[in-house]
């Protein structure tokens, strides 16, 4: 059985269709089992396609996913390695980190990503927040 949700003058209705025997169609709607006769043989139903939704954007109007930005004039940019949504920022500016420490886990594909620093230093900037979606290569924080 196919099943299909349906709103009708602000009544959400569960469809679900079942056989086709000649011209009578086996449906069930909000569990109620219904015999439709059908106007002529028909073998198959044409749903559209559902449209695509929206990008999202800010109360501004800007798009919400960042662009890959050059980092600072001797600065050390620490970068998306592929597309995703920040989830957190274990830093703030002026804290000092090592190669190893943690300081933005991204979501890409259903999994959380640790993004390490990559070299030692001191946080000059964060450039995204948590809940912007980035693209591969945008600089998240940037280290003197």
């Amino acid at each position: 059985m196919k099943e299909y949700k349906y709103k009708i003058n602000g009544n959400t209705y569960k469809v679900a269709i079942g056989d086709i025997e000649g011209k009578t169609a086996h449906v069930e709607v909000n569990g109620i089992p219904y015999n439709v006769e059908l106007a002529e043989d028909q073998k198959s139903v044409k749903v559209a396609a559902p449209k695509a939704a929206p990008a999202p954007r800010t109360a501004a109007g800007e798009k919400v996913i960042s662009k890959p930005a050059a980092s600072a004039a001797g600065g050390f940019a620490i970068k998306a390695p592929l597309p995703g949504v920040v989830l957190s920022i274990s830093v703030k500016v002026g804290d000092t980190v090592k190669a190893s420490d943690t300081v933005v886990m991204l979501e890409a594909m259903k999994m959380e990503n640790a993004i390490h620093a990559g070299r030692d230093g001191k946080v000059a900037s964060i450039n995204v927040s948590a809940g912007d979606s980035v693209l591969e290569g945008a600089a998240l924080i940037t280290l003197e």
